[in-house]
């Protein structure tokens, strides 16, 4: 049996490793079939916070991330077919190499497992700079390592002249793999990075969007947009899936809609959308409010939301939003539900390099040379507004910073791989960690934090 929507055109862009060109590729092809009236259907390989801002700004509706790993392997299809419901395409950027997954875990999370779980074509995107004939051996290796994965496409990137461009078309010829596509490589498109990756689209207003049009008008220019919607056409139907929640039963309906604030702005960009859709579907009121600007949480507000994001570089303005932090601190320190992931975990600090913060947690954060990257697995510690003790979730951390902790609070989690220990705070109302999780992966979680909400 399948759904109305199983059949949606769908293709995967992927390369054989980072730095390939791939987020201009997928999110400019995004942006030039959207620009053609076509409903695009954005979504993300990964636990990738930022490319799906671009791609959301491409498209004009929310990015989307599929992770095997975070949510596993049953649920691809289902989060695939409730982001593209509705949808004539959908595009999905892959992560990394095309091969390349959770460290020691085989295919697991990466892109090529996720295209076989969804049935899709591949578009490989192949920086092209440095070779020429010897093109041909990588798209091979690449065509020939996993039969199940389709590549139905190649895109040469930074291509560097006429006489180039035939050679590369040539070798990939004898491959056997159409060119859909070339970029040159003086048709660059500047899209600054830092520390943590990409600038999100929300810190760069007007640039972003001229970015983004620079994008698709480079793919449009480039590709044979024809071809591409072909083959994403050629995609096999997936089988039915529902997503992991659905619409309130109408005995719950009659319960009071308890108010939850979810933190937004340009300094807390990292959520998944699911979440909030997920809050929604267990009866809570979702509002929004930007810590940058608000000076007090929303009126009725009975439980937070602080996800993640880059409070290190907002810090000043942060800290000298003295009403907001304190409203924050008011809530949690009278018993309210907070979820805090990361970002958030920053914020509810006694200080951020040195500046104060919210004070809810006894606890110094500051800024670290040391990147903390890669999946985990964790089993909740404490019983919290999330989560009951022995609750086991999978998760992603993401951070160039350090906590150091004062006394009082309980851990939030037990880290079982890659190493043994323990991280987060649990004490009253808060859990707060610098653990990124998935919440469709154990829609409890959403249901337990509003009914706390609900109750506290």
């Amino acid at each position: 049996m399948t759904s109305p929507d199983s059949g949606v055109p769908r293709l995967v862009v992927a390369a054989p490793s980072s730095g390939s060109g791939k987020t201009t590729v997928a999110t400019g092809l995004m942006a030039a079939l959207a620009g053609r009236g076509l409903a695009v259907s954005p979504h993300k390989v990964g636990p990738d916070y930022i490319d799906p801002g671009y791609h959301a700004l491409a498209t004009g509706r929310v990015g989307r991330n599929l992770d095997a790993y975070l949510c596993g392997t049953e649920l691809v299809g289902p989060l695939f077919l409730h982001g593209a419901r509705g949808c004539d395409i959908a595009v999905v950027e892959g992560v990394m190499g095309l091969y390349d997954g959770a460290a020691g875990e085989g295919e697991l999370a990466s892109t090529a497992q996720v295209a076989k779980l969804l049935r899709a074509p591949v578009v490989l995107v192949v920086d092209a700079s440095s070779q020429s004939r010897s093109v041909a051996a990588l798209v091979h290796g690449f065509v020939s390592w996993d039969p199940e994965v389709r590549i139905g496409g190649v895109i040469l990137n930074k291509v560097a002249s006429d006489r180039h461009e035939a050679l590369l078309r040539e070798a990939v010829d004898s491959v056997g793999v159409p060119v859909l596509g070339v970029l040159r490589r003086t048709a660059r498109v500047d899209v600054p990075s830092r520390h943590l990756g990409l600038v999100p689209v929300a810190e760069r207003g007007s640039e972003a969007v001229d970015a983004v049009t620079a994008m698709g008008a480079q793919v449009a220019a480039g590709c044979d947009l024809e071809a591409l919607v072909g083959l994403a056409r050629a995609a096999g139907p997936l089988p039915g899936g529902s997503a992991p929640w659905t619409p309130v039963p109408t005995r719950s309906v009659k319960k009071s809609k308890p108010r939850v604030a979810v933190a937004g702005g340009a300094a807390f960009t990292f959520s998944y959308a699911e979440h909030t859709e997920l809050l929604a579907a267990a009866g809570a009121e979702v509002v929004t409010f930007d810590p940058l600007r608000d000076e007090e949480l929303p009126e009725g507000t009975r439980g937070l939301v602080i996800g993640g994001g880059f409070p290190e570089v907002y810090a000043c303005e942060l800290s000298a939003n003295e009403g907001l932090r304190k409203s924050v601190a008011g809530l949690a320190l009278g018993g309210a539900p907070v979820a805090a992931e990361c970002a958030g975990l920053l914020y509810l600090c006694r200080e951020l390099d040195g500046l104060p913060m919210c004070g809810v947690l006894d606890a110094a954060a500051r800024m670290s040379e040391r990147l903390t990257l890669g999946y985990r697995d964790a089993v909740a510690v404490s019983d919290s507004a999330l989560a009951g003790a022995g609750t086991r979730l999978r998760g992603h951390e993401f951070h160039r910073t350090v906590v150091e902790p004062g006394a009082g609070a309980s851990p939030a989690w037990g880290m079982r791989a890659p190493e043994r220990r323990v991280e987060g705070f649990v004490e009253r109302g808060v859990h707060a960690s610098y653990l990124h999780t998935h919440w469709a992966a154990e829609p409890g979680v959403a249901r337990r934090f509003v009914e706390r909400c609900r109750t506290s």
